[in-house]
């Protein structure tokens, strides 16, 4: 399992039976294939879908049907689809119990930056502010550091802010952090990593809980 593969199937096990979830662009649309089979999770998309289905074989794309990020999706069974009104109205209107985005940085409050990059072209805002505002719980998944090796969690944001309101949960892959109002505090590691590799990794402070325990091995789908 690669390692975008692995924060999903984190990030997966933070979520409830009866969950209302939208998933971002990018690597938290991986998340569909990780959802415990246990429990009833309805995923929602801005483009106006609630009930999105597993990932689509090749053989079963629909060409028609795809999610925010304009990929192919499938749909459940009781899944309805709607307008953007409606499906931002959902999310302003405190309807959807968690938001999972992808970012491109966390400062050491837990506040992000993810839908513009000083210098180059913007495509659009998106839905992650509405999110942010109107998500009962913002889990971030992202990988630890740049290509280069650069930080993603920075003691002050280099980005445009996305929103004042801090997230809840980071999930990278080799650490989980919680916040509260004094910032970040790691609560997971990954198997074979150190509390020193974190700390090196990451350009903010944060605190370390007293039970911090081992992040979950991968699991087989």
């Amino acid at each position: 399992m690669d390692k975008k593969n692995y924060i999903a199937q984190r990030a997966a096990q933070e979520l409830n039976d009866g969950d209302i979830v939208n998933l971002g662009i990018g690597l938290p649309t991986l998340v569909v294939d990780y959802l415990p089979d246990d429990i009833s999770i309805y995923l929602h998309s801005e483009n106006g879908i609630l009930g999105l289905g597993p990932t689509p074989a090749t053989e079963d794309i629909d060409e028609d049907l795809v999610n925010a990020g304009k990929l192919p999706v499938t749909i459940k069974e009781g899944s309805s689809f709607f307008d953007s009104p409606s499906s931002f109205g959902m999310i302003r209107g405190g309807h959807v119990d968690v938001a999972i985005l992808g970012v491109l940085q966390v400062d050491q409050y837990g506040r992000i930056a993810n839908w513009a990059i000083p210098g180059k072209d913007i495509l659009g805002v998106g839905g992650a502010m509405d999110l942010l505002e109107g998500a009962q719980k913002v889990i971030v998944t992202m990988l630890h550091t740049t290509k280069n090796g650069d930080a993603k969690i920075v003691d002050k944001l280099t980005y445009p802010k996305t929103s004042k309101r801090q997230v809840d949960v980071v999930v990278t892959e080799i650490a989980v952090f919680r916040t509260d109002d004094k910032g970040l505090i790691l609560t997971e590691i990954a198997p074979g990593k150190t509390i020193e590799e974190v700390k090196e990794k990451t350009g903010a402070p944060f605190r370390t809980a007293a039970n911090l325990t081992e992040m979950t091995k991968e699991i087989e789908v």
